[in-house]
C-alpha cells in the first residue's frame, strides 16, 4: 500500500494519518493551539519552507481541522483558525507532548508546564472510562468489530502487552 492510499484503510487511525501524519502537520497544530494564526508566524517559528507549510495548512483546512479566515482585504490576507473538529486533536497533541515530557525532556526536564486553569495545577493527561471513570491503561482495553468496520481485521482482538 501506498501512503497516499492509507485513508482507505478501514482503521480510523490510518483515516486520521491521512490528514495529521505528515512531517511539520502536528507541530503546526501545536502552535495553532499555542495561539499561532497567521502563515508568517508559522514559518518564523517553524522554519519550514513556505511551500511545504501551505501544504499543510491546506490539507488541514481540507480535512476540516482548520478554517481559512480572511482577517484584512486589502491585500487579502486570511488566518487558520481551529475548526470544533481541530479543538478535538486537544488531547492528542497533549499526550503525545506528555509522552515526550516523560521519555525525552532534557536533565531540567519538561520544555512546558500546561496548567490547568480552573484549578491552577499541573496537567496530566489520562485516558478515563466514560462511564466508571477509572484511569485506562492499554492492557485494560478489548478492541471488538463494530458494525462501521469494514474490510478485514487487521489484528487480532487480543488485549496489547
Amino acid at each position: 500500500m501506498r501512503w497516499q492510499d492509507i485513508d482507505q484503510q478501514p482503521c480510523s487511525l490510518a483515516r486520521t494519518l491521512a490528514i495529521v501524519g505528515d512531517n511539520w502537520t502536528l507541530l503546526v497544530l501545536r502552535d495553532c493551539f499555542l495561539g499561532v494564526r497567521r502563515f508568517d508566524d508559522f514559518q518564523q517559528r517553524l522554519g519550514v519552507t513556505r511551500h511545504v507549510l501551505s501544504d499543510r495548512l491546506r490539507k488541514l483546512t481540507e480535512g476540516g481541522i482548520l478554517e481559512k479566515v480572511a482577517y484584512q482585504q486589502r491585500p487579502l490576507r486570511h488566518e487558520y483558525r481551529l475548526t470544533v473538529k481541530g479543538k478535538d486533536l486537544y488531547p492528542v497533541i497533549v499526550h503525545l507532548a506528555q509522552w515526550g515530557d516523560k521519555y525525552l525532556a532534557g536533565e531540567h526536564g519538561a520544555p512546558l508546564n500546561r496548567i490547568h486553569t480552573t484549578c491552577g495545577h499541573t496537567l496530566e493527561a489520562q485516558l478515563q472510562c466514560r462511564q466508571c471513570g477509572e484511569t485506562v491503561k492499554a492492557n485494560e482495553v478489548r478492541v471488538e468489530e463494530s458494525p462501521g468496520f469494514e474490510g478485514k481485521l487487521l489484528v487480532n482482538s487480543a488485549r496489547p502487552a
